[in-house]
């Protein structure tokens, strides 16, 4: 039994004893493999010293002109093209309400704007022509300062037409401006020195032009003005101009449409009938408006003026005014009076019939349906009557509308032409003069000739920023008066908006004399001078209405 214990403790020993030298093998190998990766990596490390005489140097080559149109027109271009950056100090007034609303971020407003009263369509038009005027939210017509702060400013672009200095820009980057500098691409790059002092020469609010002037006592560079008809939908053009501030900045894109329209009626109720834009994907953002856009042969082909967003940055769609409008009015403006004269002949046509309409007039090929026909203007007096239609100028067919008011707007005042009409099915010709249709307008007091809407447009709406209509009989009754006009529309930043005059106010009475109907305020308003105290005597209309009389004046512009 000994001898059997004794066997067992020693089979015991042996495996422990055996266990153990396995255990320390292992131990010795890993050592010599942990050993040896330290003294292979050591071998390969970067930090030892490496022999690369054999490497050779990189080398920059030469440049390659690839396509040289884009760089080549920038150069010749550029120089003429100049930052416009303007001041315009809020206008005091006194006991004005708030009418600012909220901004989401996908309403379309001027940049820092004030909504007003407008409603989403005027909202849409008044960021659609003043949109380029303003950097950020501290531009536009409203400054974060709500109009009653500090300076305003805005910035634009402008190209140079002539190098005794004078540019061509946007009419909605210089509107209402105080101070206008203007930076040449050649001036230092200095953000206290604001530029060199423009003056106005004119502007045109129906196309969006305005020429302004520095002083050059050395010639300056200039761009060459091309012929916009020539543009083809799929051709190349580049704009240029200063993006957000950033002067020099040139985009490139193809012309995506021509002839295009904006139906969106402005802040003053209108549809402008003479822009008729080229349609760009070329990048256009704040600050590029009033810039050039240029084709391959580095002649302007148009200016940037507008885009459609909804993030007040580029989207694609961008439009520019055609350089055969340019040159129109900018030929107008640099003349003796400064203004733009446009022919019209004294009538009012829908802008859009239904076909059952041209179908039941006998005008389905093209034509102009005349509603209304002003008392004693060239029409009335050359025969023209409501229900006419109008189908051919001087023998030249009429398509539509805007071919009528495009047309009749360029000839010149005291002229005639062979109006060609259908009346009653049978075709007759008639003489008809051109008159000036701002003096026209003015005469009537009604804006609607050769409108494509009818308009209720009046002689106070260039002074006071409004327009009126004569009060319904049945809110006269109701307010217990005899007679008086109601305001439609109130321009934003106009004298009508800065006294307080709002819409569905009823005017009864200015400057202490009464205004009965629309051509007693019309005779009255055509009288009142810039400088002069307008006083105005109003009823309110709305549910929180004030019983009796309110006086709201100020001194006119």
């Amino acid at each position: 039994m000994d001898t059997s214990k004794q066997d067992s403790r020693r089979f015991f020993e042996r495996i422990r004893t055996n266990r153990l030298t396995a255990t320390f093998a292992l131990l010795a190998t890993l050592s010599v493999g942990i050993l040896a990766g330290s003294i292979f990596t050591r071998s390969v490390s970067g930090k030892e010293a490496v022999d690369s005489s054999d490497a050779r140097p990189l080398t920059i080559p030469s440049p390659i002109n690839l396509s040289t149109d884009f760089s080549r027109i920038a150069k010749e271009d550029g120089p003429a093209v100049v930052n416009i950056n303007t001041e315009s100090i809020p206008k005091a007034s006194t006991n004005r309400r708030s009418r600012r609303g909220q901004q989401g971020p996908l309403q379309i407003v001027p940049p820092g704007g004030d909504q007003g009263d407008q409603g989403d369509q005027g909202n849409m038009q008044d960021f659609f022509n003043r949109f380029f005027g303003g950097q950020g939210g501290g531009g536009g017509e409203d400054g974060p300062d709500g109009g009653n702060g500090g300076v305003r400013q805005a910035l634009g672009s402008g190209f140079i037409v002539d190098s005794r200095g004078y540019i061509i820009t946007n009419n909605h980057v210089v509107d209402k401006a105080d101070k206008i500098y203007v930076k040449l691409s050649s001036d230092p790059e200095n953000d206290s020195d604001p530029g060199r002092l423009a003056h106005v020469v004119g502007v045109d609010a129906d196309t969006d032009i305005a020429v302004i002037k520095i002083d050059a006592p050395e010639p300056l560079p200039t761009v060459k003005l091309g012929n916009s008809d020539g543009a083809q939908v799929g051709d190349w053009v580049l704009a240029i101009g200063s993006p957000f501030g950033l002067s020099k900045t040139v985009s490139a894109g193809i012309v995506s449409a021509k002839d295009r329209t904006i139906d969106d009626p402005g802040p003053d109720g209108r549809v402008s009938q003479f822009q008729r834009f080229i349609q760009t994907d070329a990048a256009i953002n704040p600050g590029n408006s009033g810039g050039p856009l240029v084709d391959m042969a580095g002649e302007v082909i148009g200016m940037n003026t507008a885009i459609y967003t909804q993030s007040e940055g580029s989207e694609g769609i961008g439009f520019a005014m055609p350089s055969n409008t340019i040159a129109n009015v900018y030929n107008q403006l640099i003349g003796p009076d400064h203004k733009v004269i446009r022919g019209s002949i004294g009538i009012s046509f829908q802008g859009a019939e239904s076909s059952a309409v041209s179908r039941m007039y006998g005008f389905a090929n093209g034509g102009v349906l005349v509603n209304t026909v002003t008392p004693n203007g060239p029409a009335a007096k050359g025969g023209v009557k409501p229900g006419d239609v109008i189908v051919s100028i001087d023998g030249k067919p009429i398509k539509d509308g805007d071919a009528l008011v495009a047309d009749i707007a360029s000839r010149k005042v005291g002229t005639t032409v062979q109006i060609g009409l259908l009346r009653n099915g049978a075709k007759q010709t008639v003489t008809v003069g051109i008159a000036d249709r701002a003096k026209l307008f003015a005469d009537v007091g009604n804006e609607s000739g050769d409108n494509s809407t009818p308009s209720d447009s009046d002689a106070g709406e260039s002074k006071l920023g409004i327009t009126v209509a004569d009060i319904p009989s049945e809110l006269a009754s109701k307010l217990g008066i005899q007679g008086g006009v109601m305001v439609n529309t109130v321009r934003p930043g106009s004298f009508g908006d800065e006294i307080n005059l709002t819409k569905g106010t009823v005017i009864v009475e200015i400057n202490k004399k009464p205004v009965g109907n629309k051509a007693d305020y019309n005779s009255i308003v055509s009288g009142l001078k810039s400088g002069q105290d307008v006083v105005f005597v109003v009823r309110s209309t709305g549910p929180d209405a004030i019983a009796g009389n309110s006086y709201l004046g100020g001194t006119l512009p």
